[in-house]
């Protein structure tokens, strides 16, 4: 598979010219839907869903298909069945990739503020995007989506959360926020001048793909 780096928690991933994009929120390019065949979102919030990025791309291409849970599905009536709510412990096929759903709700930011849902997405046993939240799934797994910078974790957190995850190698999202200081911070701790994780750590700038799988 190959993957691309779009804005803040947005990966595009592209096998046998068939294009899966991970929630292309308001801080991203609305360029990372063209082409694409299939969306996953993880959740409401607007840093990973646009629902005007959404109903534009679909206005464009009449076969993009969505999955997104009950939440983000009811703010996308109207697109035709094209939208398909899935919850934790589901499985279906996305443009060809073979998905599974981890997750129930988003990580907590403060007992003051309302939780929302928020499922992850392993695609093809390989790749886990958890969306805004430190979801362990039940299997091993190839390729993290790490989030990096958010309100609801510290570095310390995520130092023991890819320790939990095991993975073969991890990728900086969630990052949109962060300036050039932060980010070399947080990939120090992160890398080798951390604690250690068990697991290569990766940033990527915006635009750039790797093979992965």
């Amino acid at each position: 598979m190959r993957l691309t780096k779009f804005g803040h928690a947005c990966v595009r991933v592209e096998k046998d010219g068939r294009r899966l994009v991970v929630d292309p929120g308001g801080l991203t390019d609305p360029r990372a839907l063209d082409g694409a065949d299939a969306v996953l979102v993880t959740h409401e919030h607007a840093d990973h869903f646009s629902e005007e990025t959404l109903r534009a791309a679909a206005e464009r291409d009449p076969a993009l298909r969505i999955w997104t849970n009950t939440s983000v599905a009811g703010r996308l009536d109207g697109l035709s069945g094209r939208v398909t709510a899935v919850g934790e412990g589901e499985a279906f096929t996305a443009a060809g990739f073979d998905v599974r759903v981890y997750g129930t709700w988003h990580a907590v930011i403060h007992p003051d503020i309302p939780r929302v849902g928020n499922i992850g997405f392993l695609v093809d046993d390989a790749l886990f995007h958890p969306g805004d939240a430190l979801t362990v799934p039940d299997t091993a797994v190839d390729t993290l989506l790490l989030p990096v910078h958010g309100p609801w974790s510290t570095t310390g957190q995520l130092v023991d959360y890819v320790r939990a995850v095991a993975p073969q190698r991890s990728y900086a999202i969630h990052d949109g926020a962060l300036n050039d200081i932060g980010t070399a911070m947080v990939g120090g701790l992160l890398g080798d001048n951390g604690p250690g994780t068990g697991a290569p750590y990766h940033h990527l700038t915006a635009g750039t793909s790797v093979e992965i799988g």
